[in-house]
């Protein structure tokens, strides 16, 4: 076992882990924070996307004692009104919302890194979470829109 200390939304959670749990696990079984989802174990759906120290990755690939002492920002740490969310709840860009948390997770990553992305930047930004519910076509337009009332 390994004593490790990761902040998950600006809240230091401790625990002693076995070596080999993923940062996954960690959010949902250590933190309680059920948004991240496990969708696949095999990181091709991207629906466990969370930003490790702003960064987007896939939890589901990461090791828990990786994390430690670093900050983890999940779907609850983004708050109700974050524009991303009031994007793909007015676009309607979610069905089932399975992957929505990791969607938004990759997309707040790429408009950290690129304010005012076009169509095929968030296409391209996208492109490692996976949705079997929709066209993508009303995911995409709600990271543009998102990008434009940030921008404003």
């Amino acid at each position: 076992m390994t004593r490790i200390v990761i902040g998950i939304n600006g809240t230091q959670f401790e625990a002693e882990v076995e070596p080999r749990m993923l940062l996954v696990d960690f959010i949902r079984d250590v933190a309680g924070l059920m948004g991240t989802s496990t969708g696949c174990d095999t990181s091709a759906c991207g629906a466990c996307t969370v930003l490790l120290d702003g960064r987007s990755v896939k939890s589901c690939t990461v090791l828990a004692v990786q994390a430690n002492d670093r900050e983890v920002t999940t779907i609850e740490g983004l708050g109700a009104d974050h524009p991303l969310k009031r994007a793909f709840h007015d676009d309607h860009a979610l069905q089932c919302g399975y992957c929505t948390p990791g969607m938004v997770m990759a997309a707040a990553s790429l408009l950290a890194e690129n304010p005012s992305p076009d169509e095929g930047e968030v296409r391209r930004g996208l492109e490692g979470n996976l949705c079997r519910c929709t066209g993508y076509h009303n995911i995409v337009r709600a990271v543009l829109d998102a990008a434009a009332v940030t921008r404003s």
